[in-house]
């Protein structure tokens, strides 16, 4: 009998130990992040390093751009969603190409983004002037419509 408790009380150890590696590790990855939050879903951290992510906005600044009436356009994602990634390597780059400032918004680190802004579901692009919502693409298309939206609703392009 002791040496079942022994064996337990080991492997709660074990497991405790890997929950707080796992844990710091974490912790450790998402310190000076551009979410400015503590914890950050694995999904996110992996989307740390890559330049496709720069640009991040946060609810605060979209909050102020829309208050401002300004113009800009607006990537709302997931890093957890699939078609996310199927589409995030081709319109980022894109926008980068046609000069557009496009600004990536984290659903899954805001997930209050979804009834704050209106959305849907991801991935959804959204292009504003004057604050206001002007055109929006919700779920993944197809190269030329984001060609289009990008040349004819974003720099007006007809």
């Amino acid at each position: 009998m002791k040496k079942i408790i022994i064996f337990g009380v080991a492997v709660v150890i074990i497991f405790g130990a890997l929950a707080f590696v796992t844990s710091y590790q974490n912790q450790q990855q998402s310190e000076g992040n551009p979410y400015g939050k503590d914890r950050l879903h694995q999904e996110t951290i992996d989307t740390l390093d890559d330049p496709n992510y720069d640009n991040i906005i946060l609810p605060d600044e979209l909050d102020e751009k829309i208050e401002n009436e300004e113009d800009f356009t607006v990537y709302y994602f997931s890093p957890a969603c699939q078609a996310c990634n199927q589409v995030s390597p081709v319109i980022i780059p894109m926008a980068d190409e046609k000069d557009i400032d496009l600004h990536l918004f984290n659903l899954l680190e805001f997930d209050d983004g979804f009834s704050q802004f209106g959305i849907e579901g991801t991935p959804t692009l959204i292009h504003y002037e004057n604050g206001e919502e002007v055109e929006r693409i919700y779920g993944a298309a197809d190269q030329p419509t984001y060609e289009w939206f990008y040349d004819d609703i974003v720099l007006g392009e007809e």
